[in-house]
């Protein structure tokens, strides 16, 4: 576990390292939740069109139960877990660029969570409607997540952790909510 602890450490470090203040204000406006609602507008249009009206309603239900629950476990794990960020580690701050920091403890990310979930959920429920909604939204999720690892709020194992928990729960939640309007 040490050694896993040391590899992420060092990819932080280098991940974190290769930002600049020049390229600051800009990955701080990734991160921010106000920059993506444009974004989010056009997916929620997108959907709009995509899914008849009579199943939207259940559609958008299931969208903010997963974002929630993406977000509400990642709460519980930061708190269960209690892994410092490295913003918050006095024994990496040293060695890192600061740019911002958040709350005490990181582990795992609520925004990669987010995005992989959206991802996921998005892909397997509509994907088929919109030739390159896929690579728009894995780069998107990718794009946010490594944000998170520039600002220097979170490990790279805390950020994989998290795309990983979204994407799953995307998958769940993808084919649940198919069951659902299907059914209907």
């Amino acid at each position: 576990m040490n050694e896993l602890i040391s590899l992420d450490q060092q990819l932080l470090l280098f991940l974190n390292g290769l930002g600049s203040s020049t390229f600051d204000p800009f990955w701080l406006l990734v991160t921010g939740k106000w920059f993506w609602i444009p974004f989010y507008v056009i997916l929620l249009y997108l959907v709009y069109k995509a899914v008849p009206r009579r199943k939207l309603l259940f559609v958008l239900i299931f969208i903010a139960i997963g974002v929630t629950i993406s977000d509400q476990l990642a709460s519980v794990f930061k708190h269960g877990v209690e892994r410092l960020r490295p913003c918050q580690d006095p024994l990496i701050l040293e060695k890192m660029r600061f740019v911002i920091c958040g709350g005490k403890y990181g582990f795992y990310s609520a925004h990669a969570s987010s995005a992989f979930f959206l991802f996921s959920f998005l892909t397997i429920l509509i994907g088929k409607n919109y030739k390159y909604l896929p690579y728009i939204l894995i780069l998107w999720a990718f794009i946010v997540s490594y944000s998170r690892i520039y600002i220097g709020v979170h490990y790279p194992g805390d950020v994989a952790f998290g795309a990983a928990v979204g994407f799953l729960l995307g998958g769940v939640l993808a084919n649940l909510t198919k069951k659902v309007v299907n059914r209907n």
